[in-house]
């Protein structure tokens, strides 16, 4: 089959996908398979008496999101490498700043791991204050305190290995098998899934990435109108005259119902941002709970597409910012295509099958910063007072849901360039004059609830579940009612 061939199939095929989203029945569609690029490159070494001046330990980063190359290593000093990513067209470089690596065969020794190249990645000024996440079981992580970032190298300083085999990682790891697990978990618990009383979750395959893996996307609920509760209005009549009054602030959309409201909550399009992944954990756990009445409202009154992992092939080669072509995802919104951006092509049609949309949330890690904060809107092109507004809402709404999210740092991220339509929140918020949010988490730590282990998976599977009340909050503000 030829190149064009391929590429036609798959938006033939795309095409009858973006139908199918509109059903209420799930998707079995997938893109073409496409074969890999490049061999997968994921550097390695074992080296024994003979190896770098006599070290007697092992070094390896094969393994599922595994980034190290070694450089030297002696009885008390491992020296590594980053490995650059593929070069970025459109950031004007080749990205790194992931690591992901084991050593074998340590365990008791002081040994320091010395990262040589750590001035030379995507973001330096993340070092600062940084600490490395450490685990033996590969389950249970927590930082090495002992790290430190000097003339231009990270130290990581082991005072002593814990284990005969550690491994060590910029954030903790979200492997794809539990990425597999997770979208396999969430629709068995569904009501469709046979999972009992909680929500109908659909899965939707939304086309293949670059390296033929499945593009998932979780959609709960089903499209169409809402009606409201039944409302109860009080054993008397100046219960029933209360009740009246609270009808009256109400809109006409909470009074009688009317169109779902259509919420995209996406993320890793980084793929080294694991954090995102143990956020989408937490929010969609929220959201299968039929016992949880912010829950329930939600989805009774909104359909919710959720594409829990939007870089798999970049997650698995161990990249921070791109995927398997050198594409960073979130510069690939104004003209995303099969050849480069697959995954960003998928989505953005998708999004115009299910549209209009009303609320879209990105997820993302911050190397840099330390707090959770979204950037929004601002800057894009018919930028409003009413959105600005919607998404002032939010934001104040999440604050009061979680108190690791805040709304006053940083003052430097105020707006987006003019005009810019590249990345997805201000794609979807100018494709759909609606509002398109970036959510930040921190690499290091939220520095006003600080803690030992700095920023966890834990909280962030906490602040992914306090989301559901920040979409309560706004869902009767996301559309302009219609006139009479």
């Amino acid at each position: 089959r030829t190149p064009e061939a391929t590429r036609m199939l798959s938006l033939v095929r795309g095409s009858s996908l973006l139908s199918s989203l509109l059903r209420s029945t799930p998707s079995s569609l997938y893109s073409p398979r496409r074969p890999l690029r490049r061999p997968m490159t994921m550097g390695s070494c074992a080296f024994g008496s003979t190896a770098g001046d006599g070290a007697s330990y092992g070094f390896s980063s094969s393994f599922d999101s595994g980034n190290g190359e070694l450089v030297s290593a002696t009885e008390d000093v491992l020296t590594m490498r980053m490995k650059e990513e593929p070069f970025t067209k459109k950031d004007d470089r080749k990205h790194f700043q992931w690591f992901h690596f084991r050593i074998t065969g340590a365990g008791g020794r002081p040994l320091k791991v010395v990262i040589d190249n750590a001035d030379q990645a995507s973001y330096p000024d993340g070092w600062h204050d940084y600490k490395a996440f450490c685990s033996s079981d590969r389950t249970t992580w927590h930082r090495v305190q002992t790290t430190s970032y000097v003339g231009g190298k990270l130290v990581i300083d082991l005072r002593p290995v814990p284990s005969d085999c550690v491994y060590l990682a910029y954030f903790v790891p979200y492997n794809y098998e539990r990425h597999l697990d997770f979208v396999a978990s969430t629709v068995a618990a569904s009501r469709g899934g046979g999972g009992g009383g909680g929500p109908a979750v659909t899965l939707h395959t939304l086309g293949s990435t670059l390296d033929g893996r499945p593009l998932d996307c979780l959609r709960f609920g089903s499209p169409g109108a809402w009606t409201p509760e039944a409302q109860f209005a009080g054993a008397s009549p100046e219960d029933a005259a209360a009740f009246e009054q609270t009808q009256l602030a109400l809109s006409p959309w909470e009074r009688q119902g009317g169109p779902k409201r259509v919420v995209w909550i996406i993320g890793r399009q980084h793929p080294g941002e694991s954090m995102a992944s143990w956020w989408m954990e937490g929010f969609v756990r929220r959201l299968l709970d039929a016992e949880d009445p912010v829950a329930r409202r939600v989805l009774r009154r909104a359909v919710v597409y959720v594409v829990p992992h939007m870089n798999p092939d970049g997650a698995v080669r161990g990249h921070l910012r791109t995927n398997a072509e050198g594409a960073n995802l979130n510069r690939e919104w104004g003209e995303p295509s099969l050849d480069v951006s697959p995954e960003v092509f998928h989505t953005r049609n998708a999004m115009d099958a299910t549209g209009p949309v009303d609320l879209m949330l990105d997820v993302h890690g911050d190397e840099a910063e330390p707090y959770c904060f979204i950037i929004g809107g601002e800057g894009t092109p018919g930028w409003d007072d009413r959105r600005a507004g919607v998404q002032r809402d939010f934001k104040a709404a999440y604050a009061r849901a979680c108190p690791d999210f805040q709304t006053v740092f940083p003052r430097e991220y105020g707006s987006a360039p003019s005009g810019n339509v590249i990345t997805a929140k201000t794609q979807v918020s100018t494709r759909y004059t609606c509002v398109g949010m970036t959510l930040e988490m921190p690499f290091k730590d939220n520095v006003q609830l600080a803690q030992a282990d700095g920023w966890t998976p834990r909280r962030c599977e906490i602040l992914g579940a306090a989301t559901v009340d920040a979409i309560h909050a706004v869902l009767p503000v996301l559309r302009i009612a219609a006139p009479p």
